[in-house]
């Protein structure tokens, strides 16, 4: 979302908080793949639960000095569910089966999505290929992009006016369909043709 490519078909007005939002997204990657152990990893990820909590609750309590938390402060203060994709992340961080690791991605694409102004079942496609991305076992990312691969493309219908989305979705479709493999070229032109015509 926060690709320039993308983040110009979202409406003026909502583009600081999708930004933060996703801004949020990319922190729990990465912590993701920082972390060494587990327990680590949880415990980073419930101090972020603990800041979603309070930007739903409590935002003036929130510490200073974190310019992620001032981005959710001043765009997502009072408002629930961005403790849903820590829970999601921290279910990926914990997966240890195929179908734990499918549930996770799924959720965390779903709960991203349905955040930034869509359906939860219309980031479940995207939730597979970032979850291909995060898993450190090679035949465990194949598998994921496989399954991400399989589940073909959601109906535009899922998206509304929400071309953005519209556009991570066939951008994860594509990178699945290479089987990860990247062609910027390509991808390029697809979202040109998608933020130009909507198809």
């Amino acid at each position: 979302m926060r690709d320039p490519r993308v983040l110009v078909s979202v409406p003026h007005a909502r583009r600081a908080a999708l930004s933060a939002l996703w801004g949020l997204a990319a922190r729990l990657t990465k912590l993701l793949l920082d972390a060494r152990e587990p327990l680590i990893g949880q415990i980073k990820l419930a101090w972020w639960r603990d800041m979603a909590g309070l930007i739903a609750s409590d935002p003036d309590a929130l510490p200073k000095g974190e310019p992620l938390l001032a981005e959710l402060q001043a765009t997502w203060a009072g408002q629930g569910g961005l403790d849903a994709l820590v829970d999601a992340a921290e279910a990926m961080l914990l997966a240890e089966s195929d179908d734990d690791r499918r549930a996770a991605s799924e959720g965390f694409g779903g709960h991203l999505f349905a955040l930034s102004g869509g359906g939860e079942a219309g980031g479940k496609r995207w939730g597979l290929v970032w979850g291909a991305g995060v898993e450190e076992g090679e035949a465990e990312a194949r598998d994921l992009l496989g399954q991400a691969k399989a589940s073909g493309a959601p109906s535009r219908r899922i998206f509304g006016r929400n071309r953005s989305l519209l556009m991570l979705d066939r951008w994860a479709g594509m990178i699945a369909s290479h089987d990860g493999e990247r062609h910027l070229r390509s991808e390029g032109m697809l979202l040109l043709r998608l933020g130009l015509f909507g198809r």
